[in-house]
């Protein structure tokens, strides 16, 4: 311990000079704790263009995506509140059955468009036509799990953390192997995030074990011209002359700091520029994303999120202006990365964390469900089509609800391997466990691009022996990704 002169109040041997650093240690000591306190330190919100950003700390998932040469990028669409699939891929193969179990809600004939002789979409939803038409489509049957909880809360976990039903982990399938500190990220952070969040703030996906959310996010009210101007969240010199208006403006330099990506963010959100006229909400979001992809933001995962979907009641009002604002949001989105010809390596795709039940309630709407349909769009999907098999209303569930029939974690892990090319043991540690692939979703890593496939008959390469060291050099007609098998 120091031995503290009696006058002074200091360690013995120091001056004032001293006696201010020291004061000042203990300062900064209690800043870092009350800040640590605060949450300042490891959560918040940046705001950009009105929009709330979260950019994913680093984890072995994100450092994978950082090591790959694969310049691909999925988008995650959270369909929040348990999207009603029998409304949104409509059931003509088996429509009497339908009709008869929603009377009131069913989507009359004479305004679904058939994608095939057996599945057709509201009309609402027209703007997917075209995507589907150009083989930008797919839609997955009966995702879930099994032993499913109706609860939007646990299901929603369950989603997040890739557990079973009845396994309660408080770690997210993102977040779950992170194995730096955040003093370890702000050190050495990546040039640009790994993964975005937009629209709120993070759930349990960004959790690690303890219970932490390592999303890498600062708070802040001011919108981004200002973020484009300064480079900063918060302004520092618009503060009182006072000891308050210190300690304001100490908060702010943190938070200016710990936000490492303010200045990558901004500067290719004013690169890049939207082609599209986009509408509010998720329509807004996915422009940041499109105007982010096209400035050049480095990037490989995307989450938006558009909130609704849980219609106990009003379903026939409340549901077709939900699924035409998601139709026309994704339609705007890919034109828009089209007109620079961006949309081949971005693949987006919903979530959400259950159906609704097969038949309607009283009130004029559907109770949550199991099982129910993921769509997936962009042209790396190499044609239109449907996944596992359709809808059986007359084998139900214990519970009256329809059966799943593929996993989500198998989804998860089939885009995670077959379009951002992570290695199969990565994405199994990412999953916890090992959940069969889905070639059917028609994705491969190994494709250069969805116009260019680069075959081993056209692949030049040749093998040079030198001092016993065996090197292969080889030549593509694009960049891409490659495999070496030996």
């Amino acid at each position: 311990m120091h031995q503290l002169n009696k006058s002074s109040k200091l360690p013995l041997g120091t001056t004032l000079k001293d006696g201010e650093a020291h004061e000042k240690h203990h300062q900064d000591w209690s800043r870092r704790t009350f800040l640590k306190n605060l949450g300042l330190a490891g959560t918040g919100a940046m705001l950009l263009g009105k929009i709330p950003v979260t950019a994913l700390a680093n984890n072995p998932l994100s450092q994978a995506l950082a090591d790959t040469n694969s310049d691909r990028i999925l988008v995650l669409i959270r369909l929040k509140g348990g999207n009603d699939g029998l409304n949104t891929i409509v059931p003509l193969f088996d429509y009497g059955t339908y009709t008869r179990l929603r009377p009131t809600l069913a989507i009359p004939r004479n305004e679904v468009i058939s994608l095939d002789d057996g599945e057709g979409i509201p009309n609402t939803m027209e703007p997917l036509l075209r995507l589907w038409q150009d083989g930008q489509m797919k839609v997955a049957h009966n995702i879930g799990y099994a032993d499913q909880n109706l609860s939007h809360f646990r299901s929603s976990d369950i989603w997040a953390s890739a557990s079973d039903a009845d396994v309660f982990k408080t770690s997210g399938w993102l977040g779950r192997y992170i194995n730096d500190t955040y003093p370890d990220f702000i050190e050495n952070p990546p040039d640009h995030p790994p993964a975005i969040q937009i629209g709120g703030t993070g759930n349990l996906i960004f959790n690690n074990a303890n219970m932490f959310n390592l999303s890498m996010v600062v708070s802040s009210p001011e919108e981004l011209a200002e973020i484009a101007e300064t480079g900063q969240l918060f302004n520092t010199n618009n503060v009182p002359e006072c000891h308050y208006g210190d300690q304001m403006k100490f908060v702010r330099a943190v938070a200016n700091t710990t936000f490492k990506y303010a200045d990558v963010i901004s500067d290719t959100y004013e690169k890049g520029k939207n082609n599209e006229e986009y509408a509010e909400d998720l329509g807004a979001q996915l422009a940041l994303v499109a105007r982010l992809i096209k400035g050049g933001l480095r990037t490989r995962m995307y989450m938006v999120s558009i909130d609704g979907f849980d219609t106990h009641a009003n379903q026939l009002t409340d549901h077709p202006k939900l699924v035409s604002t998601l139709a026309r949001a994704v339609r705007n989105f890919y034109d828009d990365l089209a007109s620079a010809d961006l949309d081949k390596k971005v693949l987006s795709m919903s979530i959400s964390e259950f159906g609704r039940r097969i038949e309607q309630n009283g009130s004029n709407g559907t109770d949550h469900g199991a099982a129910a349909p993921m769509m997936l769009f962009g042209p790396g999907l190499e044609g239109n089509g449907f996944v596992g098999e359709r809808p059986n209303f007359q084998d139900l569930d214990a519970n009256g609800n329809l059966k799943f029939e593929l996993d989500f974690r198998s989804i998860y892990s089939t885009v995670l391997e077959s379009w951002l090319c992570i290695d199969s043991n990565v994405v199994d540690q990412v999953m916890g466990s090992s959940f069969p692939r889905v070639p059917a979703l028609g994705l491969a890593c190994l494709a250069t691009s969805t116009s260019s496939r680069t075959s081993r008959e056209k692949l030049q390469y040749k093998l040079i022996n030198s001092s016993g060291e065996v090197k292969i050099q080889y030549q593509l007609p694009e960049s891409g990704p490659v495999r070496i098998y030996i």
